[in-house]
């Protein structure tokens, strides 16, 4: 695809097989002479089983639209659905329970607890909720993102995409219905990277897992099954089957329309 074959922004499917959906989205921030737009009116569905990817410049309202489907943000208007459940429209405390219990965080600061072991931090929000460990599952988990022999050690005896992956697992273990991740490769150097990212992928593609992954780079969004493109709040384009390439070229094309609109 070259730069001036963009594809047309995705319009509003229907939500059947989707672990995640908005509709009419908006979040407005300020007011006034301050008031800032960073979502106008998004309509998207995200595939169940799938691995999606969100990119767009600064300021195009990626995370603002991942905090929003997940929960940790209230939108301006509009409905958000995450595993058939209307988000948007629930009390503070239904919102806790569905993101212990239903949704899966991965954020660029690994935010492990450093007095714990990574079996220990793999299994903290269980132990918080007070819900019994899937051995099965944990063990399955551990396996595949290759932290067997590292399950004694604390952050502090753990590289970087170690930690990252202990992360990975933590949001894991608790089977979520799907996990967000908001750019988990940030801090991580390019062997590191590669082995998150191709554990989200195998994540989805061999345990089934729902993957939605907030990323500025080019690579790592080629691990995903979808990319959607997002220029001052709404959604502009889609890529399926990605290369590092193909986005880059996407890319560079939606940066073209932004310096011919500002021109």
């Amino acid at each position: 695809m070259t730069s001036s074959e963009l594809s047309p922004a995705p319009a509003a499917a229907p939500a059947t097989g989707a672990i995640a959906s908005a509709r009419a989205l908006t979040k407005v921030y300020g007011s006034g002479s301050t008031e800032v737009h960073a979502l106008r009116g998004i309509d998207v569905d995200l595939g169940r089983g799938e691995l999606t990817a969100i990119m767009g410049p600064s300021g195009s309202g990626k995370s603002t639209l991942m905090h929003c489907l997940a929960g940790l943000d209230r939108p301006t208007s509009g409905t958000v659905v995450v595993d058939g459940q209307e988000v948007s429209a629930m009390s503070e405390r239904r919102l806790t329970k569905l993101r212990r219990d239903r949704v899966g965080f991965i954020f660029q600061a690994f935010n492990l607890v450093p007095t714990l072991t990574a079996a220990e931090n793999i299994t903290l929000p269980l132990d918080i909720a007070r819900r019994p460990v899937d051995r099965g599952l944990f063990d399955e988990v551990v396996d595949a993102v290759g932290l067997r022999d590292r399950l004694t050690h604390k952050p502090a005896e753990l590289s970087g995409g170690q930690q990252q992956r202990v992360a990975c697992a933590r949001a894991l273990v608790s089977r979520p219905a799907v996990v967000f991740a908001d750019e988990p490769t940030g801090n991580l150097d390019s062997h590191a990277s590669a082995e998150v990212l191709g554990f989200l992928r195998r994540s989805v593609d061999t345990l089934g897992q729902s993957v939605v992954m907030v990323t500025h780079d080019p690579r790592a969004a080629s691990y995903a099954h979808r990319v959607l493109f997002l220029a001052d709040g709404l959604f502009v384009a889609e890529l399926t089957d990605p290369t590092a390439a193909s986005v880059l070229d996407m890319l560079a094309g939606l940066e073209g329309l932004a310096a011919r609109s500002r021109s």
